[in-house]
């Protein structure tokens, strides 16, 4: 069995344009005064059909629209794209097909249009329930609009998650649990919760670096925002089953497992990175980033992919460790092993589960309190 089967085999497509551009967004995405759809039609369905070919016979256990703002993008294209996908690959019976969304570009209407072109849930970035930090973060919408939108999400679709950002300027550990707990109030099934870092690169990145953005939390307080956050979500039936995503037991956002579990994805779209397996050999690939060389390269060479890089095993398995023990199930040790070509270093592992790092058994997984320091934990795992 081919290793990428523990994970399955998931579809990311990424739309790249946005209304605007958020200052601390450091994503592929674009801000156009014209998109014309139909070359964006052909040039996703040339893709579709080219990397089907390289997967034949596989099982498509999700589909995810990213961006960007998919839900910027016509039901009409969404609708193309789906009936391509299912055209290509057997979908497993229970697919999860989501799209990502922001508030200030839902409308009853085009989401219905979403739900009747296959689409089954909806990841919504209303990022903060207070309207001075919305206005902060460059965000269009309000919290009001945010409101009413998720109850326009929640209408068409069974399964709602929402992104909020946390640490943000003059934020408090009180008027975190406070948002989050009125968050919870609102959330259907799946809710993610991410610490606000500022990128390089970014609008907030060149402010930072000028002296600007003063007041963020320190970061003694973050972290304590993060170990509260998980344990005001798991009182709230929602456990982290990663370090920034919450979820209702079998809730957990299926695509992002299997980037977590380490399976296979092909990325389509400009900049979207994929996992592929071929042969037996894993492959890391990359797509063209800017929207338009992205775009005319399909249109001109038939696919929109800089040279895919075969894996050396060792890095296959320090992204295996990476991804999997972000996950509160953790890893499976032999797995790693078979992966990576080597096994982990078992005095390492004593030493981390003894200062209540890691825990052990079958499995190997971070705590709360080494999940609050991955990067370090890693660090110590693959020295």
């Amino acid at each position: 069995m081919e290793d990428w089967r523990n994970g399955g085999f998931g579809l990311y497509l990424h739309w790249p344009f946005c209304a605007s551009k958020c200052p601390y967004c450091d994503f592929n995405s674009h801000v156009a005064a014209q998109i014309d759809e139909s070359r964006w039609n052909r040039a996703f369905l040339a893709e579709i059909s080219r990397v089907a070919a390289l997967t034949p016979g596989r099982v498509l256990n999700s589909v995810f629209f990213g961006g960007g703002t998919p839900s910027l993008m016509s039901p009409e294209l969404v609708h193309s794209i789906l009936d391509a996908v299912r055209a290509h690959w057997t979908l497993a019976n229970d697919i999860e097909i989501t799209l990502e969304a922001n508030p200030g570009s839902v409308e009853a209407g085009r989401f219905r249009g979403y739900a009747d072109a296959g689409v089954n849930r909806v990841s919504m970035g209303v990022q903060a329930l207070n309207d001075d930090d919305l206005r902060r973060l460059g965000r269009l919408h309000s919290v009001s609009e945010a409101r009413a939108a998720f109850d326009v999400a929640r209408n068409a679709f069974d399964r709602v998650s929402f992104d909020l950002i946390y640490a943000r300027q003059g934020q408090t550990l009180a008027d975190w649990g406070k948002e989050l707990r009125e968050a919870l109030s609102m959330a259907v099934d799946h809710l993610s919760a991410y610490q606000l870092t500022i990128e390089d690169g970014t609008t907030f990145g060149a402010r930072y670096a000028a002296g600007g953005l003063r007041d963020l939390p320190a970061d003694d307080d973050a972290a304590d925002m993060y170990l509260m956050t998980q344990d005001i979500c798991a009182a709230h039936g929602m456990p982290g089953y990663e370090v920034s995503n919450h979820a209702q037991t079998g809730s957990e956002s299926r695509h992002n497992l299997i980037y977590w579990r380490y399976g296979d994805y092909a990325g389509i779209g400009p900049g979207a990175h994929g996992r592929l397996t071929r042969v037996g050999i894993r492959y890391a690939t990359e797509a063209v980033r800017a929207p338009g060389a992205w775009l005319s390269q399909v249109e001109s060479r038939g696919h929109g992919e800089l040279a895919p890089e075969a894996l050396r095993p060792i890095d296959a398995g320090t992204e295996f460790l990476l991804m999997g023990l972000r996950l509160a199930e953790g890893i499976d040790p032999l797995r790693y092993a078979e992966i990576s070509g080597r096994g982990l270093d078992p005095a390492t592992i004593a030493r981390l589960e003894e200062m209540g790092m890691l825990a052990t058994g079958a499995r190997i997984a971070a705590t709360d309190k080494g999940r609050a320091v991955l990067n370090a934990l890693l660090r110590e795992l693959l020295a």
